[in-house]
């Protein structure tokens, strides 16, 4: 089973380089690089940061603990992207590793966007050695059709996305709203809509305690991890950021 350890405990390839923000008020972010510097830097900086990762002075960056509103805008005008796209990557009590997408309000609102966040999802998981089966969510099972009609449409929509995602080589299912299951069954949560989606990850992660690595943006050439000011340690952010870079090296 691929867990937090292997990611961890991975040879650092030569030359990886990874940037991490810190707020400038905080330590954790100088805390994360302690026994690493050789190949993980803090930036007080956000321009910086930016620059760095964008002229390949860096390999990889993590956002840390800087703040997002600050941040993110930088990243956004210069990748020349209106949106930036995330995904999650969860690790449970038992060593099992989950991703959900969308994460954001505004993403993943069309069968189409959803399908993309699909295929950038797998290409993802499988760099660091995921499984990548499928588990597409509805409002509810087959069986609510004609309770309402926001239902039946999500749940259309999922047997659609499951189709598509089928047809084209993707191990896909329609898992209905059992989100309980689908956490045991899948490696991959699509979830109906963005605001769903931001409601997972928040009960998982702020409610439900469950480990989040970071969530790294999809839609971007460059290996940028958003995180959690909440986090304790970056640590396993920083593997993340590096185990993505060492395929783009």
């Amino acid at each position: 089973m691929f867990t937090s350890r292997i990611l961890l405990e991975r040879h650092v390839p030569n030359g990886v380089k990874v940037g991490i923000g810190c707020s400038g008020m905080s330590s954790k972010a100088k805390n994360s690089v302690k026994g690493i510097d050789d190949y993980a830097t803090v930036y007080t900086d956000p321009v910086r940061l930016i620059d760095d990762l964008v002229t390949d002075k860096i390999n990889a960056a993590v956002r840390g603990d800087m703040s997002s509103s600050v941040l993110l805008p930088i990243l956004k005008k210069k990748m020349g992207v209106s949106e930036l796209e995330r995904i999650v990557l969860f690790e449970f009590i038992n060593g099992k590793f989950i991703v959900t997408a969308p994460v954001g309000i505004d993403e993943g609102w069309t069968i189409e966007q959803k399908y993309s966040l699909a295929v950038k999802s797998v290409k993802f998981m499988k760099k660091i050695g995921m499984n990548t089966r499928i588990a597409v969510m509805s409002g509810g099972r087959k069986d609510d059709m004609g309770r309402h009609p926001v239902v039946d449409r999500t749940i259309c929509d999922a047997l659609k996305l499951v189709n598509m995602l089928n047809n084209d080589g993707y191990d896909a299912y329609d898992a209905e709203i059992l989100i309980e299951e689908a956490v045991d069954n899948a490696d991959l949560i699509i979830a109906p809509d963005g605001i769903s989606g931001n409601l997972i990850f928040r009960t998982m992660h702020f409610i439900g305690g469950v480990q989040a690595l970071g969530a790294p943006i999809v839609n971007i050439d460059k290996v940028f991890i958003d995180t959690s000011r909440a986090k304790n340690s970056y640590k396993d952010s920083i593997a993340l950021a590096m185990r993505l870079a060492e395929g783009k090296l």
